[in-house]
């Protein structure tokens, strides 16, 4: 099968890899060309333009930053949907609007193609491990037809339901990463404060009531202060920004992922953005190195 990937970031670059190692023919975009010549080395064909990526492509991914830059590369002049082939299965996977995926769904038709949005769950690790779980929203039969693709980058494939409603899953998902992320930062915090062995204590409470995944996978970053992404701060203040959004529009507040992220608002300013989400322990240092 033809595909074309848009978007080689920490995540996107694994993900497409995958594809290309199972025998299909992969091409791939990026606005910062010099970040895709190692997948020359994979046999990814690397284009200098989103028309040249999507040409004749049976099904195009796209995996970028932000709500904005999902829309512009899907809409402006030059862009996917006026150079896709009728047919084409269009599939978003950036953690991005509900509204602007349904949004795309409606305009996707407009072309004569079918639109996907896909969200996933893992992180970096996931990606490279091709562990990842993935919320899909549009029509049943479309995600049917991607459904082996899918099994290709995960292994928790979830269809949830109308255009958008993948986008609501990942949300819920960011939700409850914000709360876990907090927990397994204060626990730490705590333990530092108690002069408690902090490995121990990890190792102690992740195999009870408290365990997950964030114990189990990011909390070993922060121990070994490794602090480089599998997922930017600035992306998830993204996130929590646009499910802020989509509770205001429900005259609703979820206070915890308020307290969250003005946590992280803080450390932006602060210059992490670009550092992993593990790093809302700097949020507690103060003056003090904790680990």
């Amino acid at each position: 099968m033809k595909l074309a990937w848009i978007g080689t970031g920490v995540m996107g670059s694994a993900m497409l890899i995958h594809l290309k190692k199972t025998g299909h023919d992969v091409s791939a975009y990026n606005r910062t060309f010099e970040k895709m010549l190692p997948l020359k080395e994979h046999g990814v064909h690397i284009c200098e333009s989103i028309a040249a990526c999507v040409k004749d492509a049976d099904v195009v991914f796209t995996m970028v930053g932000y709500p904005k830059d999902v829309e512009d590369i899907y809409t402006c002049k030059d862009g996917i949907f006026e150079h896709i082939k009728k047919g084409c299965i269009l599939i978003d996977m950036t953690t991005s609007s509900p509204a602007l995926a349904q949004s795309l769904y409606e305009k996707a038709k407009m072309y004569h193609a079918y639109m996907l949005d896909a969200p996933v769950s893992g992180g970096d690790s996931g990606a490279k491990s091709a562990t990842l779980s993935i919320m899909v929203g549009g029509d049943k039969e479309v995600f049917e037809q991607a459904y082996p693709l899918f099994k290709i980058l995960g292994t928790s494939i979830h269809y949830m339901g109308a255009a958008g409603c993948g986008q609501h899953a990942k949300a819920c998902n960011q939700i409850a990463v914000a709360g876990a992320v907090a927990a397994m930062s204060e626990a730490i915090v705590y333990a530092c404060k108690q002069n408690l062995p902090v490995e121990k204590m990890l190792n102690a409470i992740s195999k009870g009531a408290a365990g997950s995944w964030q114990l189990e996978h990011t909390a070993p970053r922060v121990l070994a202060n490794d602090f480089q992404p599998g997922f930017y701060i600035k992306h998830f203040i993204k996130d929590m920004n646009i499910i802020k959004a989509e509770m205001n529009a429900k005259d609703m507040e979820l206070m915890m992922l308020n307290t969250v992220l003005e946590m992280y608002r803080t450390l932006a300013e602060n210059g992490e953005e670009n550092l992993g989400t593990q790093a809302l322990i700097h949020y507690y240092d103060n003056d003090e190195k904790l680990i």
